[in-house]
């Protein structure tokens, strides 16, 4: 006997099944609860201040304030340590024709280098006029080095901080000169315990035993007195008067591993005749330092630029 078919009619509340294949048992539906009837959500209460409150059924508009970063990881792109950031293309083209423009006349005679390195001035400060010398010498060879000092007749524009290491009388002689600090043990003392608030440091022949322990100090910086460097002052000098040339501004100068002199000779506002004769005094005095084993060219090229400028190429 066949089983009775239920339809939506005689089950009501009930979805009428779906028809069966032939020859397939039915599976029994489980029945469907009726749905909860809710009551509709009561409005917001307003605030004092007047303004409705937020439903909490509502959803979230306002999103959430994001993560602090992790601690060490970076919030933004940071600039590379040791390179510039980029130029404009205003600037870059200006500095593009002064370039073209100073090639074309250098190497040009001193006075005329001079003018030119004035015309290329574009900072708003007094820059600092350099000389860099390229020398045919062998920086391995002992006997080829160059080092020494030479007194520029108008000086470099700046007051330098000198000290000398000294005793006896000469301690008020260098102050009365001019000297930031002067004296013996004491002085030697305070350098050791980190004290370098100075440009050149001086001392008596006599105190070189003492000074000899600053070495690892002084030595890394270039500020370690050497007879080489005019810095150590003999028996027979005169302290007050070396302190009155360095404090004028007698500048030092060595060779570089590539056989090049390095020096500031003074600032692009001073005069055009002192600019020439300090550049002249300081080329005349690298010239008589011309080692005896060097031969061929000695001075290869000279080029003299402020601290913003090109270079410009100088014939002698």
């Amino acid at each position: 006997m066949a089983k009775k078919k239920t339809t939506a009619e005689d089950a009501p509340g009930q979805a009428a099944p779906a028809p069966a294949a032939e020859g397939a048992p039915e599976t029994p539906k489980p029945k469907r609860e009726p749905k909860a009837k809710t009551s509709p959500a009561a409005p917001p209460a307003e605030q004092p201040d007047g303004t409705p409150a937020a439903s909490p059924e509502a959803p979230a508009v306002a999103k959430a304030p994001a993560a602090p970063a992790a601690p060490g990881e970076p919030t933004k792109k940071k600039k590379k340590p040791g390179k510039a950031p980029r130029r404009g293309k205003k600037l870059r083209n200006q500095l593009k024709n002064l370039r073209q423009q100073l090639a074309k006349e250098s190497p040009a005679p001193l006075k005329r280098a001079v003018q030119l390195l004035k015309k290329a001035k574009r900072a708003k400060f007094d820059e600092t006029v350099e000389i860099h010398m390229s020398l045919g010498i062998d920086t391995t060879q002992s006997d080829q080095m160059i080092r020494g000092s030479v007194g520029l007749p108008h000086g470099v524009g700046k007051s330098m901080r000198v000290i000398v290491f000294t005793q006896g009388d000469n301690v008020a002689k260098a102050k009365a000169a001019g000297a930031e600090e002067s004296g013996g043990a004491d002085l030697i003392k305070k350098v050791q315990d980190g004290w370098l608030d100075f440009d050149v440091a001086l001392a008596t022949q006599d105190m070189m035993g003492q000074v000899s322990r600053l070495g690892k100090v002084l030595g890394p910086r270039g500020l370690m007195p050497t007879p080489k460097a005019g810095t150590v002052i003999p028996p027979t000098a005169d302290v007050a008067a070396a302190v009155r040339e360095f404090k004028a501004g007698k500048v030092e100068f060595r060779a570089d591993k590539g056989g090049n002199v390095h020096a500031r000779v003074g600032k692009i506002s001073f005069d055009d005749d002192k600019l020439v004769e300090n550049i002249t005094t300081f080329v005349d005095q690298v010239r008589a330092a011309k080692p005896a084993a060097v031969k061929g060219n000695y001075i290869q090229s000279i080029t003299i630029a402020g601290t913003m400028t090109p270079g410009v190429g100088v014939t002698m």
